[in-house]
């Protein structure tokens, strides 16, 4: 019998337009399918906890895939370098698919098994099946790398439209059935005592039908609004809230191209909503780019002179900020739809980051940090560029004296109150005038709501005009052009 194949599933977790997969099945032989809980991952950069409770559902959505084509997914748990090896050796593997990764542990890890695997005498195979280009592909006149978004768009949506997605396979050629795999339960990825994920399935519907099922509800209801309604947090469609599936892998930059491209050619949507979404989509790629070229900004400022800001330590205030009670309502709103929901709204990410580092001066690695452990689509690339973007230290950052008021963000991007009303509760009968100043509400308008500030909502807990203030003051001694 023809020696069989492993297909690596890493952030791929899909059957359709996975190209390592479909190159494994087209060899004919059978594939040993299978996923590794990589605990060689360093710690300083671990998954986060809410993501992990999105893998676990991913997963057991993928094996149930995997079981109609009468094919297990192993589970293996440990590192990835010896887990294989071991495979190749007792099951007299030939061939190795995987789809490629991006975080400078994984290019290392990978490169490094590679090699060890041609020294086996294994044939290794990899494939783009993430973004829409590769980090390398996209060069400026001078062959380097981009450091602005702006002309990296004009250059990626100048070049030739994505491949068109391939299908799923039809049949997978199975050997072996009676492999050994780990159990998922055992893997012990979703909270228990207490289960502070418990809100998460309300909101969510992890694996490759449900990325589906939200990339086309988003293309037929909130598509054609997206330019209008993105900015607007209580809008339940004015985002695709595909983030978490394009991270795993359960749907692909260029499925999500090819199904927007589709809408618009059939007039559907109106272009400027679909490529002011597919803009994002770029900056996806953009991140990637970045973090290839840049491997150290995971930990590092990407500009060297904020080394020397003067950042604080202040545990009181971080752990206000972490629980949603700042005192003001848009940020609170944000933290507490972070917690129970496990994502945030991408305008209400950028207030509430600026809020931390900006106001409070404490530094951005504590929030992405915060956020990679809270958000189920914390995709390295992206939290840790838009941090930086907002802190200022960043690629193609907010200019340092942006400094997002968390008054006027709210009056303006949730002007009815609708999102700080679901979200903050105790203030849901505060009148429009006083829901995003409370501290100035009138004792009578504050009695009717049944809210006793730093009772039952606390005080700010920085005046906005003074922290502006100090922030500016602090991020004027260290700008400069990179």
């Amino acid at each position: 019998m023809t020696q069989p194949s492993i297909l690596w599933f890493r952030n791929d977790l899909r059957l359709s337009d996975n190209p390592a997969l479909t190159a494994a099945v087209e060899r004919g032989a059978p594939v040993l399918c299978l996923y590794i809980d990589d605990t060689k991952h360093p710690g300083d950069l671990a998954t986060g906890a809410a993501s992990r409770w999105w893998l676990h559902y991913s997963l057991r959505h993928l094996q149930e895939k995997l079981k109609i084509h009468k094919t297990t997914l192993v589970l293996r748990r440990g590192d990835p370098i010896k887990i294989i090896r071991d495979l190749v050796k007792t099951h007299d593997v030939s061939h190795v698919f995987w789809n490629r990764l991006y975080e400078p542990w994984t290019i290392k890890r990978d490169t490094d098994l590679k090699s060890a695997l041609k020294d086996d005498g294994v044939e290794v195979e990899t494939f783009a099946g993430s973004l829409l280009r590769e980090p390398w592909e996209i060069e400026t006149k001078t062959g380097g790398p981009y450091g602005v978004f702006t002309p990296f768009w004009k250059t990626l949506s100048a070049m030739e439209p994505p491949a068109r997605p391939l299908q799923a396979p039809k049949s997978i050629p199975t050997g072996k059935s009676n492999l050994e795999t780990d159990s998922l339960k055992d893997w012990a990825l979703t909270p228990e005592k207490p289960d502070w994920a418990a809100g998460f399935a309300d909101h969510w519907q992890p694996g490759e039908d449900g990325a589906q099922a939200r990339l086309q509800s988003f293309v037929e209801n909130g598509l054609d609004q997206y330019r209008d309604h993105r900015n607007t947090p209580a809008e339940e469609d004015g985002t695709s809230r595909l983030s978490p599936h394009l991270h795993f892998g359960e749907i692909t930059a260029r499925q999500v191209w090819h199904a927007i491209q589709h809408a618009v050619d059939a007039d559907k949507v109106n272009s400027g909503s679909a490529w002011a979404y597919l803009r994002e989509i770029g900056w996806r790629d953009f991140n990637h780019h970045l973090l290839f070229h840049n491997p150290d900004i995971p930990m590092e400022n990407y500009k060297e002179n904020f080394d020397a800001f003067p950042w604080r330590d202040d545990e009181q205030a971080f752990e206000a900020w972490t629980i949603g009670r700042t005192g003001y309502p848009f940020v609170d709103a944000g933290m507490r739809q972070l917690w129970k929901s496990g994502f945030m709204h991408n305008r209400v990410r950028m207030v509430t980051a600026s809020f931390l580092v900006k106001h409070l001066l404490i530094d951005w690695r504590r929030g992405e940090a915060w956020f990679r452990d809270t958000l189920v689509d914390a995709d390295l690339a992206n939290n840790v560029n838009g941090w930086q973007w907002v802190a200022g230290s960043g690629a193609d950052a907010a200019p340092y004296f942006r400094i997002f008021n968390p008054i006027t963000q709210g009056e303006k991007f949730d002007p009815t109150g609708a999102y700080i009303r679901q979200w903050v509760p105790e203030l849901a009968d505060l009148p429009d005038d006083d829901l995003f100043r409370p501290w100035e509400a009138s004792e009578e308008s504050l009695e009717k709501a049944g809210i006793e500030l730093d009772k039952t909502y606390p005080k700010p807990i920085i005046d906005h005009s003074a922290a502006r203030q100090r922030a500016l003051a602090a991020m004027q001694e260290t700008k400069s052009d990179r």
